[in-house]
C-alpha cells in the first residue's frame, strides 16, 4: 500500500483538516487533523482512524500505524497550522 492510497482511505472516512502520512509500505506515520477529535480521548481518537482501515488492519496490508491525533484547535495551538 502507498502513501497515498492509506491518506485516502482516511480522508474518504475521517473529515480531516490535515493528514499526512510517512512510512516504507508495511510502518506507517500519520499527523490527522479533525474536528471530529473534538472530545475524544486518545484511544477513542486512533479507534476512529482504526474503522476507516477496516480488514486491512487485521490482513496486514498495515502492519503498523502510530499517529498523532488533533483538533484543528490543538494542530493550530501546536504551531502547526499554516
Amino acid at each position: 500500500m502507498t502513501a497515498e492510497e492509506l491518506r485516502s482511505l482516511i480522508v474518504a472516512g475521517l473529515p480531516c483538516d490535515h493528514c499526512t502520512l510517512e512510512g516504507d509500505g508495511r510502518h506507517w506515520y500519520a499527523t490527522i487533523v479533525s474536528a471530529a477529535f473534538q472530545g475524544k480521548r486518545p484511544i477513542q481518537r486512533h479507534q476512529m482512524v482504526y474503522a476507516t482501515l477496516g480488514a486491512r488492519m487485521h490482513t496486514d496490508e498495515v502492519h503498523a500505524l502510530s499517529m498523532k491525533t488533533l483538533t484543528p484547535q490543538e494542530w493550530s495551538a501546536d504551531g502547526q497550522a499554516a
